[in-house]
């Protein structure tokens, strides 16, 4: 039997959010930006690395405003919540070189939604190749990279696009 070694995952583990509040509300409101991978502020939304990534550089961009569905958006955080999906293609693209994009948000619980009460979109780097049988045989993911050197990547990577 072969074993997949990822010692960085124990600490992730256990710092998973217990406190059974809104993660997407709970994690900008700390001020701790670098610790909660909130990676960029705007002034309707933010965006902040899925502690659950599909992929290295998984993002999420979400309203500070706790709202559960799009139609409650106004368009102040609408119009901001779709540039900052931009930026974050133009940073992924020049940090990490994906070969695509997976970009979405999935509304109730049905829909995928593991967040239901707050509304966020999916921006997923992609590259030809980047899932095999692990996905498919064992329901796991295999990262090639720690969140911490993700956040910190994509970090410096702002300075070099515009928003």
């Amino acid at each position: 039997m072969k074993r997949i070694w990822a010692p960085w995952r124990m600490q992730y583990i256990l710092s998973n959010n217990k406190s059974g509040g809104c993660i997407l509300c709970d994690k900008p409101s700390e001020k701790n930006d670098e610790k909660n991978y909130v990676l960029y502020r705007g002034r309707h939304n933010f965006i902040i690395l899925n502690a659950y990534p599909y992929t290295p550089g998984h993002l999420m961009a979400a309203p500070y405003r706790h709202i559960a569905n799009i139609t409650e958006a106004d368009t102040k955080e609408t119009k901001e919540l779709f540039e900052l999906i931009q930026l974050c293609v133009k940073l992924l693209t020049q940090t990490v070189r994906p070969d695509g994009f997976n970009i979405g948000m999935n509304l109730g619980k049905v829909a995928g939604a593991g967040l239901e009460g707050h509304i966020h979109m999916h921006i997923v780097p992609r590259w030809n190749g980047d899932h095999n049988y692990m996905s498919v045989v064992a329901d796991t993911r295999v990262l090639s990279e720690g969140l911490a050197t993700t956040y910190s990547k994509l970090k410096k990577g702002l300075s070099l696009v515009s928003a």
